[in-house]
């Protein structure tokens, strides 16, 4: 599994940060209002708006999310980029696992054809 930094971090860090449901939460959130602070997102979530900064920092890490200050606040988006990578490194894995399981159908059939002789 490598990325774009040459190794697995980015798609790792990727898979940690949506491994979290609030995190998964904050980003569907977030995708659908475009943008939010997160005082905005904290207010109908059952967690405190201190513990929303550090699921948005871990998303942030992640290349999930990114914030932006405007005055006093700090604003966030989507940055689908990684998820998009790491979309591209499911669909390749994917792949694989369907290539070998083709390999093991056509030897299975190949050896009942053979017994049948």
């Amino acid at each position: 599994m490598t990325d774009e930094r040459g190794g697995s971090g980015a798609v790792d860090d990727v898979l940690v940060a949506l491994a979290d449901p609030t995190r998964r939460l904050l980003l569907d959130l977030l995708a659908a209002r475009g943008e939010a602070t997160a005082t905005t997102l904290a207010e109908g979530l059952p967690v405190s708006r201190q513990a929303v900064v550090k699921h948005l920092a871990v998303l942030d890490a992640a290349g999930l999310v990114s914030g932006g200050r405007v005055g006093r606040e700090v604003r966030y988006t989507v940055r689908p980029a990684a998820l998009n990578a790491t979309a591209r490194w499911m669909a390749s894995l994917a792949a694989d696992w369907d290539r070998r399981l083709a390999n093991i159908k056509h030897t299975a059939e190949a050896a009942e054809r053979d017994s049948r002789r």
